[in-house]
């Protein structure tokens, strides 16, 4: 069945030329299922936070839904699922972080009135959702009534991100062999990520020994593994997440991480030696963490413990789900991935 299997997916996040972005992993997915020879056309779009916008591309999706024939949708991120309603075939949503938990405003670091609409949006879309996916189990709490769920987290493309010798890394980026390196990956501007809250416990850090905070923004994505392998550690402060890619992806390149507690970082790097998990989000408890990262120095096992992540691994899980949808199976839902292979 699943050579033949033909996928319509859609997505509000795709990676376009002109401006970084951080959806390279629904591209990779879409790739990496078409590797695996399932047919997947994928429909993106601006959604421009208009009625007009979602309109425009609600009459495109039924423009591709009258021309071809396909088996089924796969909807990235709650809002993107409604143009999939009302439904003429089996549906799947991959919920993924903002929309079911919320919007953080980059003004005040506040959740915004909209952000709350959208997700209701994304409840209502799970609740018509033949299955839904959540890249982390603590997200289930917020759905309402869906129907099966499984537990996916995004998967990591091992041969883009693998440790790369330190000195080589850093010589290939231009930044210096002789100090503590400290990576922040993210937007600066995004409330969200709480770079602010990054600088405040690298200058605490600063006062007992000396180390400098890299930033990783607007560069090659193909460049992000060479700062993972270039820094000492990755310092990670979001207030709000789903899986965060960026520390599936460090600990692929066996970096030190130092996180708060969010999303599903404890599960991630709670057993990895070398990493801290901060028991709360002040600069003096990241900072503290940090110097224990560092005194401690060298490299960590996380290659091993996220090899269950692997893309390759993801996307059999995924087609598993397709193929639960279109059997109509009754087995229980697997909360695979997150729950069944921490």
């Amino acid at each position: 069945m699943d050579a033949a299997l033909r996928v319509l997916m859609i997505t509000t996040n795709w990676p376009t030329p002109g401006g970084p972005r951080t959806s390279h992993f629904i591209k990779r997915q879409a790739d990496f299922l078409q590797a695996a020879g399932i047919k997947v056309d994928v429909f993106h779009f601006q959604a421009r936070k208009n009625v007009a916008s979602y309109m425009k591309a609600w009459l495109a999706v039924r423009r591709k839904l009258a021309a071809a024939k396909y088996d089924l949708i796969h909807a990235q991120f709650g809002h993107s699922g409604l143009m999939a309603l009302p439904k003429r075939l089996p549906y799947v949503v991959t919920l993924r972080g903002s929309d079911i938990l919320g919007t953080v405003s980059d003004a005040d670091g506040q959740y915004t009135r909209a952000g709350k609409f959208n997700q209701r949006i994304s409840q209502h879309v799970a609740a018509k959702a033949d299955a839904v996916i959540m890249v982390s189990a603590h997200m289930e709490s917020r759905l309402r009534g869906a129907k099966r769920t499984y537990v996916i987290p995004s998967g990591i493309d091992f041969d883009l991100f693998h440790p790369v010798p330190v000195e080589q890394a850093r010589s290939r980026l231009g930044l210096p062999h002789d100090e503590r390196l400290i990576l922040f990956v993210g937007n600066p501007d995004q409330a969200r990520k709480r770079y602010r809250l990054a600088e405040a416990a690298v200058a605490r850090l600063k006062e007992r020994m000396p180390a400098r905070l890299v930033v990783a923004w607007s560069v090659p994505h193909a460049d992000i593994p060479l700062y993972m392998s270039a820094c000492d550690a990755l310092i990670f402060t979001s207030m709000q997440e789903g899986s965060p890619n960026v520390v599936k992806e460090a600990l692929a390149c066996d970096l030190p991480v130092v996180s708060v507690p969010v999303g599903d970082v404890e599960e991630r790097i709670g057993q990895v030696e070398g990493c801290a998990l901060c028991p709360d989000d002040t600069p003096e408890a990241l900072a503290d963490a940090l110097e224990r990262v560092l005194r401690r120095g060298g490299r960590v096992d996380g290659r091993t413990s996220v090899q269950h992540l692997s893309e390759i691994a993801i996307t059999q899980q995924v087609i598993s789900v397709y193929r639960d949808v279109l059997t109509g199976s009754q087995a229980a839902p697997a909360l695979s991935a997150a729950r069944a292979g921490q």
